[in-house]
């Protein structure tokens, strides 16, 4: 009825789609520890430019729109 070489697939074609399946999971892996590595890159020069921004500042900086004649308590409706 049935025999063994109808059922069996060769060995060279299993490793060969195994090599693949893994070339294609190293490649998204590696992606996504680079955008992983990016994005952290990007957050901490977010945070280091902002404390440098924040050590710049002078005394008269903390005032600098203390003349504006804007109400600060717009849509109040008083």
């Amino acid at each position: 009825m049935f025999s063994e070489s109808e059922n069996l697939v060769p060995t060279e074609e299993v490793q060969c789609e195994e090599k693949k399946d893994s070339k294609a999971l190293i490649v998204i892996g590696w992606f996504s520890i680079g955008m992983a590595v990016a994005a952290l890159g990007i957050y901490i020069g977010a945070e280091l430019r902002n404390r440098y921004k924040f050590k710049k500042r002078t005394p008269y900086d903390f005032y600098a729109n203390a003349g504006e004649s804007q109400a600060s308590e717009f849509g109040v409706g008083v």
